[in-house]
């Protein structure tokens, strides 16, 4: 399937808030985009959060109208459940007002098939509710906290709002057989499940591209001695992000084995500054995220005693000094130390750790441990980066063609980079970088 371009147009991949930003600052512009988001919606990382630092914004507030608007936006083509396959210089042209060659690419998208025609699904949910294995995948979006089933949307705010079958979890896309009916088929009124429905391709001509790929969470099994994956009571950031939302699958309710958890322990720079795990840079977002977030225990649980363990404090944002204060002055006990290992004691966890301050040994003792671990390079960055000839810096992100003067174009004319696919940074400083990245590519198109 081939998508001819009479108009300038731009590329960007990745539907997170930098790619949605980018999208809709170059839509406004009068320009076409083509979004490809490779999960079911766009949304990306932030769409998981709670609340935001250092304001306590609801997350969803803010983005659930972009990606909205997005969906809406006449001059944004949608690609969700989709992937870039192929990229190719076709050809450059030289107009008497721009000295310089201008390259357009021709790009190959794969569209997965969602096993679900998207013109005739409603949203509706009844065969997410008919799945046989309905509440027993580990969804993706609440980190492994909640369930879902085999045929799904990632959350109720997802745009597109339309079901897919994940073909790694569906018992007939797996073995053949899902019992004597499809009970999910058989519940659609829509007749909008489809399991004949194959991947297609398009080919478009873009001007520009926006690179928009976003990070990883450091996976803190490559640090055993915490026993994340061997205690449930310990548990990455971002599940207790999930754990902590009133949109999460425990309403916002913090519980654990069917109780409130009296004493919790933040340990922070989990896979951040960090030469052993080949993570020695500052991750930026982990302190003020911790903060964050013991905050919120302060708010829901009023009577647990909150520990933060942590290397260093850098408040560097607007207002996340004071946001820091604020948290202190709340009760949170920070005590710099690096914890050793984490082990058992009855019905309690045990944090090792030495207190750098008093230079002795310390025990806490805890019912629920937060590792806020650090932001890496995605798994498929190096995938992206021979796709798109893009360099990558010594920690993996991809490289800026110079820090100072062009800090958000690559090194390949015509390609720029937005949000955490470059360097690790909070939601402001993407959103200003996913602007500065649109701007880069208007200048191309408007000349084109």
């Amino acid at each position: 399937m081939s998508e001819p371009s009479n108009t300038p147009a731009a590329l960007i991949i990745g539907g997170g808030i930098a790619g949605i930003q980018a999208a809709l600052d170059i839509a406004e512009a009068g320009f076409k985009v083509y979004l490809v988001e490779r999960e079911p919606s766009i949304g990306g990382r932030m769409a998981q959060l709670d609340k935001t630092f250092p304001t306590l914004d609801c997350s969803s507030c803010i983005l659930t109208p972009r990606m909205v608007e997005v969906g809406r936006h006449p001059n944004i083509e949608l690609l969700t459940y989709s992937e870039v396959v192929s990229v190719e210089l076709v050809e450059t042209f030289e107009r008497s007002n721009v000295p310089t060659f201008q390259p357009r690419y021709r790009v190959r998208v794969r569209r997965k098939a969602r096993y679900v025609d998207m013109d005739k699904c409603i949203g509706c949910g009844l065969c997410a509710q008919a799945c046989r294995l309905h509440g027993r995948i580990p969804s993706t979006f609440d980190a492994g906290v909640g369930k879902r089933a085999a045929i799904y949307v990632p959350f109720p705010q997802a745009v597109p709002l339309k079901y897919t079958v994940d073909p790694q979890a569906c018992l007939f896309l797996t073995r053949g057989v899902c019992g004597k009916t499809f009970l999910c088929k058989d519940a659609c009124s829509a007749e909008a499940i489809d399991f004949e429905q194959q991947d297609e391709f398009l080919d478009l001509e873009v001007e520009a591209i926006i690179v928009a790929t976003g990070f990883d969470p450091f996976d803190p099994r490559e640090m055993p001695e915490f026993g994340y994956g061997q205690y449930p009571e310990v548990m990455t950031g971002l599940e207790f992000e999930r754990l902590v939302s009133a949109s999460g699958p425990t309403a916002g309710k913090v519980r654990l084995n069917d109780k409130e958890p009296q004493e919790v322990v933040f340990i922070q720079c989990v896979g951040s500054r960090d030469t052993q795990h080949g993570h020695p840079y500052c991750s930026r977002v982990c302190c003020m995220y911790t903060a964050k977030q013991a905050h919120l225990v302060c708010e829901k649980l009023p009577e647990a005693q909150v520990t933060i363990f942590y290397m260093d404090v850098r408040a560097f944002g607007k207002g996340f000094e004071e946001f820091y204060d604020r948290v202190r002055r709340e009760g949170v006990l920070y005590r710099r130390g690096n914890p050793s290992e984490i082990i058992r004691h009855g019905d309690k966890l045990v944090v090792r750790a030495e207190d750098t301050l008093l230079g002795e040994p310390v025990e806490v003792e805890a019912d629920l441990v937060v590792l806020a671990v650090g932001v890496q390079p995605r798994a498929d960055a190096e995938q992206v980066a021979d796709l798109l000839n893009l360099a990558r810096s010594d920690d993996g992100f991809f490289q800026e063609a110079h820090p100072k003067l062009r800090p958000v174009e690559s090194s390949v004319e015509g390609i720029t980079l937005a949000g955490c696919c470059q360097s690790p940074k909070d939601i402001p400083d993407t959103v200003a970088q996913a602007k500065a990245a649109a701007a880069a590519a208007m200048i191309r198109l408007a000349n084109w």
